[in-house]
């Protein structure tokens, strides 16, 4: 079936079902970064952290992601204890190992090697059933560009306010 459905003449966008369910976002990060480039990742979880991410719970305000070696770990995201959880819990701010190719990895590290350059996690997501979290290669924002990307929005949203009120 194509993507585009017909009824009454009219064209519908279909919704895309990429068999995405979010469980949290990072909207601080672009605000703080200039996102560059950005990747799908898996992640390496425990049994209980599963749990706890399909209970919707985890927060990526603080994460990070580093390199130790040739591997690529994400630091700083806190996935809490399940609550069902025994002896077997795990820790909510340990660090996660996450899983990419290898082209994918270089092409992380040369970036990252720029100055001003980080690594910043924008989503956590299940896709197909399986963990993943979206990184983005990213050079922090200064804080006149926050204030001149905010003062851009809110000049934006008037003149759509404008616009209505002169149609309407």
């Amino acid at each position: 079936m194509s993507d585009v459905a017909q009824s009454n003449g009219k064209k519908k966008a279909a919704k895309p079902d990429d068999g995405r369910k979010l469980v949290a976002s990072n909207r601080k990060a672009r605000h703080d970064y200039l996102i560059e480039d950005t990747f799908e990742a898996g992640l390496v979880l425990m049994g209980t952290e599963v749990k706890a991410l399909r209970m919707g719970r985890a927060s990526l305000v603080d994460g990070w992601a580093s390199f130790t070696g040739d591997e690529l770990w994400l630091e700083g995201v806190h996935i809490p204890e399940y609550v069902s959880g025994t002896w077997t819990n795990h820790t909510p701010r340990r660090r996660r190992k996450l899983l990419l190719h290898r082209k994918e990895l270089t092409k992380i590290m040369q970036a990252t090697r720029e100055s001003g350059h980080t690594i910043v996690p924008l989503q956590l997501y299940f896709k197909d059933g399986r963990a993943k979290v979206e990184i983005a290669v990213a050079k922090g924002k200064k804080e006149y560009d926050k204030r001149h990307a905010l003062r851009e929005r809110q000049d934006r949203r008037e003149t759509e306010r404008a616009l209505g009120a002169y149609r309407g």
